[in-house]
């Protein structure tokens, strides 16, 4: 069963220079130090240097970074940015803003949504249960961005179309949903059943609570993989610190 797709995959380049800019953001590269040199990017992130080039100018057009002939790559001083570009938000931020604007969206849905549509968010939930990842995400994006579009609200559609792009595209919030949208397919494929099913009985209460509903669930299992990420590393410098302070000891 395949899902068509208005997504274009993303290029090589676009992923290193996600990856720079996260490296940027946590302080590995500091606003005005020297990005390495090409050869040593490339080795690192095991790409081409011309990869490796085509992400500098990436970053340089949105003002991450300023290549000065001759002299190197630096870090800009302050964030850049253009029209369009993407905020820094965390996965909570972004979680609550999709509960908030979807939830009304399936409201609006609910008044309006026709037959075809229907139709196609039930193909969508199946596809959601897939073993396959990337045939998972693509279904649930496009089961999301169906509904936005049978709201009849173009300034509705053009939010839901950009809160999955900080989805996608912020590399937190992407690692994030990551880790915890693939414990469970079988079980977001019911959530979004219950949404549907209220889509089809034209019922704009129930839409917006189902969709609500599911928005809670998201992100009270963020905050548990949080928790156990938390955890993790609590366990880890502890025992880092009994390796260094008591081995040995008398």
């Amino acid at each position: 069963m395949g899902i068509v797709t208005n997504m274009a995959e993303p290029r090589l380049f676009q992923s290193i220079a996600e990856r720079i800019s996260a490296l940027i953001d946590d302080g590995t590269f500091p606003p005005g130090s020297r990005l390495p040199g090409e050869r040593e990017l490339a080795e690192r992130f095991d790409v081409s240097r011309v990869t490796i080039r085509e992400a500098e100018i990436a970053l340089q057009a949105i003002g991450r970074i300023e290549i000065k002939t001759g002299s190197g790559v630096y870090v800009s001083e302050r964030k850049g940015g253009v029209p369009g570009a993407l905020p820094q938000v965390s996965p909570f931020e972004v979680t609550e803003a999709r509960s908030l604007v979807e939830a009304e969206a399936a409201a609006l849905a609910a008044k309006h949504i026709g037959a075809d549509e229907i139709a196609r968010l039930e193909t969508l939930i199946a596809a959601m249960e897939s073993s396959d990842e990337e045939v998972s995400t693509e279904a649930d994006r496009e089961f999301h961005a169906t509904i936005a579009r049978a709201s009849g609200n173009g300034a509705l559609l053009h939010l839901i179309e950009t809160l999955w792009r900080m989805r996608e595209d912020i590399v937190p919030v992407k690692r994030a949903y990551e880790a915890v949208c693939d414990d469970d397919p079988k079980a977001r494929a019911n959530e979004h059943r219950e949404i549907l099913d209220a889509l089809r009985a034209r019922d704009c209460d129930r839409a917006r609570s189902a969709m609500r509903a599911h928005f809670h669930r998201l992100i009270a299992a963020m905050l548990d993989a949080t928790e156990r990420e938390a955890l993790r590393e609590l366990q880890e410098r502890v025992s880092q610190s009994r390796e260094r302070f008591l081995a040995g000891s008398v």
